[in-house]
């Protein structure tokens, strides 16, 4: 059966090249509490599970601790010679002491993720190990009850982790993962207990939830994924739409800006429209301009010159190409000279008139 234990690694030093030193105490002994379900007694609310001295300080226990490799969470295999090269972060760099109730861990390590992931705050040790659970009754020296012993503790890695189910207190069971399972002992109530934990990364954080729980939390990570991209999606679709918006209205105010009377249009306006009624008198000098637009008063010259049905049918653009021709021919014309009119017509009555005015007279 798989099992671990926590600790906090503090106390930290820096070699020169850069590797992270420390020493942590796990692996108390003592009474741990698990919940039934942990154990494989799923109607037991709590088992009460005794850690004999002279089990967690046995040599043979003691001496897997020496030069244990340091994990990154723990992985989903055992650390063994085929995998330990990827797996590894460093190690436990001396045997194992016994100090007090608890087992003193010198390690170091020697990868810059994990170092710097303790730096971070991820700084709990959780010891991987197996061993055999024997369900049995019976009271510590202490005179504390239990309802079963760990037996035969063999360590195969050390895992940091974000958080240790006990914290400080170095519990079994914390962060325990599918890294393999080994057999519990005949006397055990347990045949194929699967006494698992998983890691799970919750935004830059890593948390330890049972095997059974963790497909709940990855859908759960899954559909808050889809509900915040349809929400972007969604935001991103308003966003254009209100762009876009933005700048019809941007269009619509340059529009009106360049359609704006300013005094040079307005001057422009006045000295186009004198020359149109200018050129519109010279063609046809019966054409009335006063409240007309631009474009009729055009029609009308060219109505008054080619005829009413020549106009009627006639597009803006062909209105336009026809009073272009009349202006054109108006301003090649000779000027009327009236004074010349008169001397070479004559005088078309005496000069009786009473105020001794000059009248010309008729043509023979």
């Amino acid at each position: 059966m798989k099992f671990t234990d926590a600790a906090t690694i503090s106390g930290t030093r820096t070699t020169k090249d850069g590797y992270l030193v420390t020493e942590v105490f796990a692996v108390r002994t003592g009474i741990q509490l698990y919940a039934g379900s942990e154990v494989g007694l799923v109607d037991t609310e709590v088992v009460r599970v005794y850690r004999p001295e002279d089990e967690v300080r046995a040599p043979l226990s003691l001496a897997t601790f020496s030069h244990a490799p340091v994990t990154m969470g723990h992985p989903t295999v055992a650390v063994t010679k085929d995998n330990w090269a990827s797996l590894s972060k460093g190690e436990v760099s001396t045997e194992a002491t016994w100090d007090g109730n608890k087992i003193k861990l010198p390690l170091i390590v020697k990868d810059a993720g994990a170092i710097a992931a303790i730096g971070e705050g991820t700084r709990e040790l959780s010891a991987g190990y197996t061993c055999e659970l024997e369900f049995v009754d019976g009271f510590t020296p202490e005179g504390e009850p239990y309802d079963a012993i760990q037996r035969n503790i063999r360590v195969n890695h050390l895992a940091i982790v974000p958080k240790g189910r006990a914290g400080d207190a170095c519990r079994i069971g914390d962060d325990a993962t599918n890294w393999g399972i080994q057999p519990c002992s005949p006397q055990s109530k347990l045949k194929d207990h699967d006494m698992t934990m998983l890691t799970v990364v919750l935004g830059d954080q890593a948390a330890q939830v049972a095997v059974a729980d963790a497909p709940k939390v990855e859908k759960f990570k899954s559909d808050t994924a889809a509900a915040l991209a349809d929400m972007e999606k969604s935001y991103k679709a308003k966003e254009a739409e209100k762009d876009e918006e933005i700048g019809k209205l941007k269009a619509e105010n340059k529009k009106m800006g360049d359609a704006a009377l300013t005094p040079d249009k307005l001057t422009q306006l006045i000295a186009d429209r004198v020359s149109l009624e200018t050129t519109v008198s010279s063609i046809a000098p019966d054409v009335k301009a006063a409240g007309v637009s631009d474009a009729d008063l055009r029609k009308a010259a060219v109505a008054a010159v080619y005829g009413d049905d020549m106009a009627a049918d006639a597009s803006e653009g062909e209105i336009s190409g026809m009073f272009k021709a009349l202006a054109k021919d108006a301003a090649t014309a000779p000027k009327h000279d009236t004074f010349a009119d008169a001397r070479r017509k004559g005088i078309t009555q005496p000069m009786n008139d009473a105020w001794g005015a000059f009248v010309p007279a008729k043509e023979a």
